[in-house]
């Protein structure tokens, strides 16, 4: 039999699955397939879920391992800030150890424990980097644009104005003065630029945000290959500094910011160093449920339920009553 784990950071819901535990690793195309029919919200487990991560050795000497994240339709995302938290407790309790690199698509990135949010709440700091504005990065086209901070694009929309930054994954950002009332633009806009278009041609994470208060923002995300989500860590990241460059007067940098979003909050600090921009995204890696099933399951991607045995941990009712006393 072998552990898989359910997990979520600002309930953007994940199945994590350790490689190393297997007597057969799997390949790329059975993840693919895995993580097509684990994340079903019928056919899946638990309800499906936002994506599968896997965790693998690392290919390079300074990280203790490799992350790597598959969305809903099977394709690979470069990040996932708030996957990697739940990446990183799980090495933490593993390896014992409280810092350390976790080797990415893009980049080793650096991790660590942090005190809890809430009692049984616990919570991890992740390293959100590179960061790009070049348009070969972001992923856009046929937009007479070499640079998109806080810039009307009227191809896009009419009246809002966007900023373009990968952390690696691209992110199109628009902050607007009321969320819930652009929800539809917002789901009209994230369809459209993840559909064959002239402009991002492999797709694009769509966020807008308001400014609630200073160092306070609410944040929704229509995520490239997953559609509406409780939360995205990096689309997160990419508009607080994104916030910070077009508000800096109402996003600071180097303060702690919170950053709600439809499934709770997280914390976000900008840096700018080495005339470079990263960002610390802090928020909680909550597991749900202890998973155990046959390995050939998961190669198969079939979940026959007398073969399964799921243990719920107790964690969720713990963030849900962490959550429930701010007001969105």
């Amino acid at each position: 039999m072998i552990n898989i784990e359910k997990v979520h950071g600002s309930q953007n819901s994940f199945f994590l699955l350790d490689q190393t535990k297997l007597t057969q690793p799997l390949t790329t195309p059975e993840l693919e397939h895995l993580a097509v029919k684990l994340t079903d919200a019928k056919a899946g487990l638990l309800g499906g879920s936002d994506g599968l991560l896997v965790v693998e050795p690392a290919t390079n000497q300074t990280a203790v391992a490799q992350m790597r994240i598959f969305n809903k339709d099977g394709s690979q995302a470069l990040m996932c800030g708030n996957g990697l938290r739940t990446v990183a407790r799980y090495l933490a309790n593993k390896l014992h150890k409280h810092k350390f690199l976790v080797q990415t698509a893009a980049a080793n990135l650096h991790v660590q424990q942090y005190p809890d949010l809430a009692p049984n709440v616990p919570t991890f700091s992740v390293e959100i980097a590179p960061v790009s504005f070049v348009a070969s990065d972001v992923g856009w086209h046929n937009l007479s644009l070499t640079k998109i901070i806080n810039q009307p694009i009227p191809e896009l929309a009419a009246k809002l104005k966007f900023t373009a930054l990968a952390v690696p994954n691209p992110h199109l950002i628009s902050f607007v003065d009321d969320i819930h009332a652009a929800h539809d633009t917002l789901r009209q806009l994230g369809q459209q630029l993840n559909q064959p278009n002239p402009y991002f041609p492999d797709g694009v994470n769509v966020s807008f945000a308001q400014i609630l208060a200073s160092n306070r923002l609410f944040v929704e995300t229509y995520e490239r290959g997953v559609g509406f989500t409780n939360a995205c860590g990096t689309g997160m990241s990419a508009t607080s500094l994104a916030g910070h460059l077009t508000y800096p007067e109402q996003v600071a940098a180097d303060e702690l910011l919170t950053v709600y979003n439809p499934g709770g909050l997280v914390q976000t600090k900008i840096h700018s160093e080495a005339n470079r921009y990263w960002i610390e995204l802090i928020g909680n890696a909550t597991v749900t449920h202890q998973i155990s099933l046959p390995e050939e399951c998961l190669h198969e991607a079939e979940f026959a339920q007398d073969q399964i045995k799921v243990a719920a941990t107790g964690e969720q009712e713990a963030y849900l009553k962490f959550v429930s006393v701010f007001k969105k």
